[in-house]
């Protein structure tokens, strides 16, 4: 009974150092940030006044670039095109920690009331558009580079190696390129080191500042766009029981696709969205065209309910035109394909403490399923990964009334940031501090 007494006490005792320790460091990681919180919105607000396009970010590179060098970080260039890896290795073994942010602005005018705000102009798709930060990339960057520079000053206690990858295209590649994170992947940004796990933040302009949210399994839906062709059969339009109205056909197809949601979805576990966003056919009042093209995105929180949309997808429509007499093709993916952004249940549980610990219990907040896409989900296809949404609106304001993500009012509160860093950097050291 004596030895289980003392065996008791000296577990305790272990365990309450162990802790002691954990809070020591984020003590020290805290400090870190805080002091850098100046540089970490410098570098902010001049990507924020250069954004460049996806496969275009040659500037943001040579800047995050050069930044990781002089922290004595070995630094790969070029990778998907425009993308730049950054390996620190710590003074002990341990696993390899991923850590992600992308690069790419928007098509995007701005229209902020900022003394950075973007006046860039860039070609997108053989056309000159205005570009801008307006989902956040800029803030992801130099957050991320902040991460750099107060792991590179712990380097000794650092257990594994850390693996920076920064990202371009997360918005997607020009039309007819490769690019993102699939790309990355493709080009072997998870190998040599091999990663064991990746983490990643979006900030958020309708979450308030200071508070974390974050969701397991299905965080961010799986994207398919499409391409469906109706083909019918000309004639005047004063006689049209003389043609197959492939515009009739199109507004049948549009109408039942809706159906999928409200009665093939179990809208109880998922949800799912199938939106029809554009539709082109005929060229005067007067004539039914012989064929229309429609284009659309689907939107899906399981593979198998994305697999399920698929296929019904495909038998609504050619069955469809086949009742009316007409054909129809559809293309699925047509041109984009990302995956579900799909948080690692027990990754996601071991490290919430972490997270609790750095943002608060009551900043540290579960989310809904959101039914936008993020290609960190490639990422999440090879390793275990969280991604994690940091409050970037000003506290008092209402979510309803805040600019929205990708458009010309996108705004956020840059004392958010060091919230960022803590939580990327702890992530990081608590992880590789779990013993694996």
């Amino acid at each position: 009974m004596m030895m289980k007494k003392i065996l008791t006490l000296l577990f305790t005792g272990l365990a309450l150092n162990t802790f002691a320790q954990s809070d020591a460091l984020k003590q020290k990681v805290a400090a870190k940030a805080d002091a850098i919180e100046k540089k970490i919105i410098e570098w902010r607000r001049d990507f924020h006044e250069h954004p460049e396009l996806g496969n275009q970010e040659f500037r943001t590179a040579e800047i995050i670039a050069k930044h990781l060098k002089s922290l004595g970080i070995e630094v790969k260039t070029g990778v998907a095109k425009t993308g730049v890896v950054g390996i620190l290795k710590g003074g002990k073994p341990g696993p390899v920690v991923a850590l992600r942010a992308d690069m790419d602005g928007l098509p995007v005018p701005e229209r902020t009331d900022v003394p950075f705000a973007s006046k860039i102009k860039a070609q997108f798709n053989g056309e000159q558009v205005s570009v801008m930060h307006a989902c956040g990339h800029d803030s992801h960057m130099a957050i991320l580079m902040g991460v750099a520079e107060v792991l590179a000053g712990m380097k000794n206690e650092i257990k594994g190696t850390v693996k920076f990858i920064f990202q371009p295209a997360e918005e997607g590649p020009p039309f007819g390129e490769e690019g993102g994170a699939e790309l990355m992947v493709k080009e072997g940004v998870m190998e040599n080191p091999k990663v064991d796990v990746i983490f990643g933040l979006h900030i958020n302009s309708q979450t308030e500042v200071g508070k974390i949210t974050y969701r397991p399994g299905g965080n961010m839906a799986a994207v398919n766009d499409m391409k469906i062709t109706v083909k019918g059969k000309q004639a005047h339009g004063a006689y049209p029981w003389s043609s197959i109205d492939p515009i009739v056909v199109s507004a049948q197809i549009i109408n039942s696709l809706q159906t999928i949601v409200s009665r093939n979805l179990d809208v109880t576990e998922n949800a799912g969205v199938v939106t029809i966003g554009s539709i082109h056919g005929g060229l005067r009042s007067n004539i039914i065209p012989e064929e229309v093209v429609m284009m659309g995105t689907v939107r899906n929180l399981s593979k198998a309910d994305e697999a399920m949309f698929i296929d019904r997808i495909k038998t609504i429509v050619t069955k469809t035109a086949e009742a009316a007499g007409a054909t129809a093709e559809v293309k699925i993916p047509f041109s984009v394909h990302y995956p579900v952004t799909y948080n690692d249940p027990a990754l996601t549980a071991q490290m919430l403490p972490t997270l609790q610990a750095v943002a608060g219990a009551n900043n540290t907040l579960l989310n809904p399923a959101v039914t936008g896409a993020e290609d960190f989900s490639f990422y999440q296809e090879k390793v275990p990964g969280l991604f994690i949404n940091l409050g970037g609106m000003p506290k008092g304001q209402d979510p309803l009334k805040a600019p929205s993500h990708h458009t010309p009012d996108f705004f956020i509160d840059e004392s958010g940031f060091t919230l960022g860093v803590k939580a990327l950097t702890n992530l990081t050291l608590d992880y590789m501090n779990m013993g694996r």
